[in-house]
């Protein structure tokens, strides 16, 4: 994962490790200015959920994408993390550019749905059934600073979803996964981002589906098997002995 600041005079920043420390003290992987954050102000790491965001005690809240973080939060590609004035924008390191996109039938696209995390239009599930048209007149507005117009169109070709730009702004450039982009064909849990909006792709239809495996045919039990357990059956042994010394002692004292 990479950590690019925006608008800011600051190589980019990369890590591997699976926790990443934040602060403005030295001894942080990550060190911002004291007049930005705590000396231990966050935490990055990861576990089976993905990327963790926790915030520490000695700290001012954080936002993410706009939204203010008290605790914790879980963070994606794409994310922006705001900490005072140092805004640090999360990107991949895949490119998205070379990788496959998978194909989908016609009716495996009614599952398929643009669904906005942050911004004006959070909370909205817009379907991908048909294709979509952000930004443009008459179709799905998309609200920027300083009245700047991005239009973007999500469609099908060849049972592929591709993302591309109509109308680009230099300002707001479009990301996927937090790298721009210009067009791109698009995965399920993908993150489309411009400005402060976030949208993720949710495809169930986009995802394979499990290969079913038959089970082989159970072997067929063995006849001392089927007649019974094996204590079952040394108790009838035991049975038959007992009652034979009887018939026997019988026959004996008789005679």
């Amino acid at each position: 994962m990479r950590i690019e600041f925006p608008n800011a005079a600051r190589e980019d920043f990369h890590w591997t490790q699976a926790l990443l420390r934040i602060g403005s003290a030295a001894h942080n992987d990550l060190v911002l200015a004291s007049g930005q954050a705590a000396p231990e102000h966050l935490r990055i790491h990861q576990d089976r959920r993905g990327w963790v965001l926790q915030v520490l005690p000695s700290a001012d809240r954080i936002h993410v994408n706009a939204r203010p973080v008290r605790e914790q939060a879980l963070l994606r590609a794409g994310d922006v993390i705001s900490v005072g004035d140092c805004r640090m924008l999360l990107r991949s390191d895949e490119d998205p550019t070379g990788r496959p996109s998978p194909q989908v039938s016609g009716q495996g696209r009614c599952t398929v749905a643009l669904r906005a995390v942050a911004g004006p239009l959070s909370g909205r599930v817009l379907s991908l059934e048909d294709g979509l048209e952000l930004g443009s007149p008459g179709h799905c507005p998309l609200e920027l600073p300083q009245g700047d117009v991005v239009v973007l169109r999500i469609f099908w070709e060849r049972g592929q979803l591709w993302l591309e730009t109509l109308r680009a702004c230099e300002r707001h450039p479009l990301r996927v996964n937090g790298t721009a982009v210009q067009k791109l064909a698009l995965l399920p849990g993908d993150q489309i981002g411009v400005a402060m909006h976030r949208f993720v792709i949710d495809g169930p239809g986009m995802q394979p589906e499990p290969e079913i495996v038959m089970a082989g045919p159970w072997p067929q039990p063995l006849p001392e098997e089927s007649a019974g357990p094996t204590s079952e059956v040394w108790w009838l042994i035991v049975t038959a002995a007992v009652l034979a010394l009887g018939i026997a002692l019988v026959l004996l004292i008789r005679f």
